[in-house]
């Protein structure tokens, strides 16, 4: 089975919690001190190796850089720093998941054909195409931020998943992942997903519910991270985009009807390094830090474009939650959702 065939990296391993099990709660740290196949496929190959000018000429906003394709569709950068924090995310849910990429039962000699849906910065194809050596790998993003050492069973596509899929072959894995804010008909994707892959195969949803809780009401009313993170929130509904697709990928999956061994997990991710058990310390930290990375970028286009608030407004307010967050003074942090399900070898 594939989950033997994934790399283990070092660290500890979190322990997922099923779904339907009670939720406990994170223990503290009691030292912690609070302060600071066809010609199709082929013409459609060419066309994404030779992007057309539009496609890469990245417009810049607010002193930051965000895609040109389709723009507007989705509202963080593409930029240096945005990778760099991509890169951490991608570390975070790996470390999350006990050091693996994905949590379906894939088995080896099954998998011929692979789909990552928002690649970002490539990580999780170019661990894909090392890991199946044997099946070819396409990452799909709106931007072209991937690297171009690679191997070579693996290529990146520019486009929109939300528009009409038009490749003729079809998958047997399609992994989506961090795409809250990013998609505007999920029940859609969802029966994409479902159409384009081969009988047998597995789809896997990886995605947060981004707002920040705390299970010990520590993060109140009065701090200025919760403030900022509730504007977040209601600002991307404002755009009709879900910044909580985690809790909602079992029911749009069940909903479409046609899936089978759905399983869905919850993980726990800590924003800071306030838990008590190793483990989650050291991913609170690597939280934190991404967080702190992406504040501006998470904020700039919204808060600025969308809600008419000046730089120094946005600058001021994102000092307060930096220093917040930096303070251990609340135990915040959000949750993540890893959804898996098979499309029937025989459909009914």
């Amino acid at each position: 089975m594939a989950t033997n065939t994934q790399s283990v990296l070092s660290g500890g391993r979190p322990t997922p919690l099923d779904i339907d099990d009670q939720e406990p709660p994170l223990e503290l740290e009691e030292d912690l001190v609070t302060d600071d196949v066809s010609s199709v496929d082929e013409q459609i190959s060419e066309y994404t190796a030779s992007l057309a000018p539009s496609v890469l000429n990245y417009p810049e906003e607010y002193g930051r850089r965000y895609h040109a394709f389709r723009p507007g569709a989705y509202p963080l950068p593409n930029d240096d720093s945005e990778s760099e924090r991509l890169d951490m995310t991608h570390e975070l849910i790996v470390r999350l998941m006990g050091n693996r990429l994905f949590l379906a039962p894939l088995e080896r000699p099954k998998v011929h054909r692979i789909l990552d849906i928002g690649s970002g910065t490539g990580k999780l194809a170019v661990a894909l195409g090392t890991l199946f050596d044997d099946a070819e790998v396409i990452g799909n993003d709106l931007s072209a931020i991937q690297p171009t050492w690679i191997p070579p069973n693996v290529t990146f596509e520019i486009d929109d998943v939300e528009s009409p899929w038009v490749g003729s072959q079809k998958f047997d894995f399609i992994i989506c992942r961090y795409m809250a804010a990013a998609i505007k008909d999920w029940p859609k994707l969802v029966q994409s997903v479902y159409e384009n892959l081969n009988p047998g195969g597995w789809a896997e949803f990886q995605d947060m519910d981004i707002e920040l809780y705390s299970d010990d009401g520590t993060l109140t009313e009065q701090h200025a991270t919760r403030d900022w993170s509730r504007t977040f929130v209601t600002t991307l509904r404002s755009m009709q985009l879900d910044p909580a697709p985690g809790p909602q990928l079992e029911g749009w999956i069940r909903q479409q009807g046609s899936f089978t061994n759905i399983t869905h997990q919850k993980f726990k991710a800590p924003v800071g390094p306030w838990p008590k058990d190793k483990a989650y310390k050291d991913l609170g930290m690597l939280n934190l830090i991404q967080t702190l990375d992406g504040l501006e970028g998470f904020s700039l286009r919204m808060f600025c474009g969308v809600l008419g608030r000046t730089k120094q407004q946005v600058f001021d307010q994102l000092s307060d939650v930096r220093r917040e967050l930096k303070s251990n003074a609340f135990h915040c942090q959000f949750d993540i959702h890893i959804v898996y399900a098979q499309k029937p070898f025989a459909e009914e």
